[in-house]
């Protein structure tokens, strides 16, 4: 089992950290440029090209039944729980197959409005629920691999 990060602006590295110094499960974060990671023998980092992607793709070919994926690209989600993998965003929103579907049609739908020249919000300012959710879904999602 191991954590893989989509690293670009990940709100929740450090209690990625934490969580997996406590369970001691691997993590890796995957970014296109140098970035500093604790020097722990559990954390590592993947820099990867700074092509369209690249991060992406990496995560992608990685993710399997035995990995959670912490990002918030809902293609990446996608192509992740295709690959098996357990996939939360950082706010603690677990991506599920039930759910992907309606989260890529939103996306789309926001995509065109935004083309459109219609002005919409942004999501909302990351929270210390936001932080609290995460880590009881991370907790949650680990003990439920290890199960297996």
């Amino acid at each position: 089992m191991r954590i893989l990060v989509d690293g670009d602006a990940c709100p929740v590295k450090d209690e990625i950290y934490r969580v997996a110094y406590r369970t001691e499960v691997p993590v890796t974060i995957v970014a296109n440029s140098h970035f500093r990671i604790p020097a722990h023998p559990l954390i590592d980092r993947m820099v990867v090209s700074d092509g369209f992607d690249a991060a992406d793709d990496w995560i992608a070919e990685q993710a399997n039944a035995k990995s959670i994926v912490i990002t918030a690209d809902i293609l990446l989600a996608d192509r992740c729980l295709k690959a098996g993998a357990t996939v939360l965003s950082s706010t603690g929103k677990p991506f599920t197959n039930a759910s992907i579907g309606g989260a890529i049609a939103t996306r789309a739908i926001m995509a065109d409005l935004r083309a459109g020249g219609d002005v919409i919000g942004g999501p909302a300012p990351f929270s210390k629920t936001d932080r609290s959710r995460f880590l009881s879904a991370l907790d949650q999602a680990i003990v439920r691999l290890k199960r297996c």
